[in-house]
């Protein structure tokens, strides 16, 4: 199972040393802080345990189940355990794992998911990484645990999703939109690309992640938009990168889908 270094406190070794966040006799097992790279990427692999992932700075993209996650600031993914996932990270990170024994968040989902984190959450989330492996059950590091995992249970779902279906063919057209986002191809323009009809792919999409292809590709733009935005591009300059024609028309879009405009949403999530 891959772990890497994430600041000069927390070292967690390929072979984990004494640190097995899976083995450890606890309800819950934290480790986290700020990482500089170039680009980590961790292969596909599972845990027995549940799984955390909280972004407090930078960007983490993970994708596991029928899924890709592109995680932004203050939000986290849900990894249920056994559930096979990858994850990337790039540039300036601050994030943090943490692992909860499976009969310990009965409540929570048994299928990936984004979470939206509060304040509190992250608060006691990076304490718990700071807290002793072995610590008291019985003591203030038990209770904080069990406070944690009540503040875990009420986390609000976000739809932060971008469905990646099991058809190698509309695997293709994801992958190729993802490199490509600026690529503004319409079913009926895929359907000629790969030869498959138009329908088909419409009907197999449809069944398969319950989206047209409209509102398939308008998830991506906006996990896009999100990761791009939050490391400070403009609107403007974002709204190009999607193939828009300008930025009125992709604030419009952004507004529809999220209830707020670009900077609002940004800002609200910073301070929520």
């Amino acid at each position: 199972m891959p772990f890497f270094q994430l600041n000069d406190e927390h070292v967690v070794p390929d072979d984990l040393g004494g640190f097995d966040p899976e083995t450890v006799p606890r309800t819950l097992a934290a480790f986290g802080g700020r990482m500089i790279t170039k680009g980590v990427e961790l292969a596909k692999h599972a845990h027995r345990k549940d799984e955390l992932v909280l972004t407090l700075r930078g960007i983490v993209r993970l994708e596991a189940g029928h899924g890709v996650w592109i995680v932004p600031p203050r939000c986290a993914v849900w990894i249920p355990g056994q559930v096979p996932h990858s994850v990337s990270v790039t540039g300036d990170v601050e994030m943090y794992c943490l692992f909860v024994e499976p009969d310990a968040a009965p409540t929570l989902p048994r299928q990936c998911c984004a979470l939206s984190i509060s304040p509190l959450l992250a608060n006691l989330l990076e304490h718990a990484a700071h807290m002793p492996v072995m610590y008291d059950l019985d003591g203030a590091d038990g209770r904080l645990a069990t406070v944690l995992l009540d503040q875990l249970a009420a986390a609000p779902v976000e739809e932060l999703r971008f469905p990646m279906p099991t058809d190698v063919r509309l695997r293709r057209i994801a992958s190729a939109m993802m490199q490509m986002p600026s690529d503004r191809a319409t079913i009926e323009d895929w359907g000629r690309r790969i030869g498959v009809a138009p329908r088909t792919l419409t009907r197999i999409l449809q069944r398969e992640t319950g989206m047209s292809f409209g509102r398939w590709r308008q998830q991506l733009h906006i996990l896009i938009a999100l990761q791009r935005l939050d490391q400070g591009a403009s609107v403007q300059a974002v709204a190009l990168d999607l193939g828009y024609e300008g930025a009125s028309a992709f604030v419009t879009m952004f507004r529809k889908a999220l209830g707020k405009p670009p900077a609002r949403y940004l800002a609200d999530r910073r301070t929520h």
